[in-house]
């Protein structure tokens, strides 16, 4: 099977959640069909000579990521109909590199990683009839911006970004019903999406393959260099649910958490941290890492991973990671959305701030409940692995 993948940023190195399943997609696909990857890439992240994609893809082709001002963003909202993400990699490069590639080669499926490249559909039916299109939605991006507007709303300050939010979820409705009516295929990471993409069109029936990882690269071991936190957060700390966990944890649940044990450190692990947290950084015990080699140092020294989301959709590839990692985890119900969990059984389940505090508070002081949620929730991970998960897609083929 000779497969196209378009993807809106370098699969490699896998460092947040839409490079990570990616780049299993192209791990589990590579041995038994042909692939191809049309890519665009952040200027702090090229495709080097060595880079483990060249194994994986007989060819890739690469695009730098366009760059939009907040003026052009501005005027497309008041000219266009069509949602935000959209537009966001619009570009020229990119298309006439998508119909070089179609027209040198007849692929039988173009996969398209995310709404942010739905754009490409009709141009891909255009120039390749024959091919295939599967569209793999990484979240239900409507009622993740809807979720954002009834977040930002409950705040007078954020009033403004909950009005863009209540126009972008009308828009991503149609956008997000229109793209899954163009496709072939769809799957989403989770049945919660799958149950959210079918309130936009009933007769839809996508195909849930979830979020994956490496479980064995979790496995670390504990040197002296490890970094040691009581509490860590991960993730790509300009992403708009990080930001808000972020900010919820520091003001609603940190200050409980000191109050019970002084001394208590947390450590907020990250890329790209929003100016939004640099107060953060300056609040009692906490550190504010910025981009890191490797997050599995900061899973295997952490003596409690929170999960503290009150805005998302799709699955946290975090989670995972954390349960892969052995760690035990206090979560709100919207960050463990997706993966069927119990309270008390592989994780802590708690959405009221004094309640998520008294969580942490008690399995920092209780080293063994701390290891049994860990064991239970490091046995979950093992299905999220990506030799498990990734031939799921290949049912869709037939």
């Amino acid at each position: 099977m000779k497969l196209l993948l378009l993807t809106p940023q370098l699969p490699y190195p896998p460092q947040q959640g839409t490079s990570l399943r990616n780049y299993h997609i192209l791990r589990g696909l590579a041995g038994r069909h042909a692939l191809s990857l049309l890519s665009f890439v952040e200027p702090d992240q090229p495709l080097t000579a060595d880079s483990p994609l060249h194994a994986l893809c007989r060819r890739i082709v690469t695009v730098p990521v366009p760059q939009r001002s907040g003026r052009q963003r501005l005027w497309r909202l008041l000219v266009d109909s069509r949602p935000d993400m959209a537009h966001r990699l619009q570009s020229d490069a990119f298309d006439a590199a998508l119909r070089g590639l179609l027209a040198e080669e007849a692929f039988d499926v173009v996969q398209i990683e995310g709404i942010e490249l739905a754009r490409a559909l009709p141009l891909i039916r255009q120039a390749s009839p024959a091919s295939r299109i599967l569209f793999d939605d990484h979240n239900a991006e409507a009622e993740l911006q809807y979720r954002n507007f009834l977040t930002d709303l409950r705040q007078p300050r954020r009033w403004p970004a909950a009005a863009y939010s209540l126009v972008q979820t009308g828009r991503l409705r149609r956008f997000e019903r229109r793209t899954c009516q163009a496709a072939d295929w769809v799957s989403v990471v989770s049945p919660a999406d799958r149950a959210h993409l079918r309130r936009l069109l009933p007769a839809l029936d996508p195909l849930v393959v979830p979020n994956s990882i490496d479980v064995t690269q979790y496995q670390v071991a504990v040197t002296d260099d490890t970094p040691r936190f009581d509490v860590v957060f991960i993730g790509k700390m300009d992403y708009r649910p990080n930001i808000d966990a972020a900010l919820w944890f520091g003001r609603e649940i940190w200050p409980r958490v000191l109050r019970a044990r002084p001394g208590s450190t947390w450590a907020v692990v990250g890329q790209k941290p929003h100016a939004r947290l640099a107060w953060l950084g300056e609040l009692p015990g906490v550190t504010v890492t910025g981009r890191v080699a490797e997050v599995q140092p900061y899973l295997a020294g952490a003596a409690v991973f929170v999960m503290p989301f009150r805005v998302g959709s799709g699955t946290r590839l975090k989670f995972i990671e954390a349960m892969a990692a052995g760690k035990a985890i206090v979560s709100t119900t919207v960050g463990a959305e997706g993966f069927p969990v119990g309270h008390g059984r592989e994780v802590l389940l708690v959405d009221e701030p004094a309640a998520f505090a008294a969580a942490v508070v008690g399995l920092l002081s209780r080293p063994g409940e701390r290891a049994r949620l860990g064991q239970a929730a490091r046995q979950f991970a093992a299905g999220y692995d990506w030799r498990v998960v990734v031939p799921l897609f290949e049912t869709l083929w037939g």
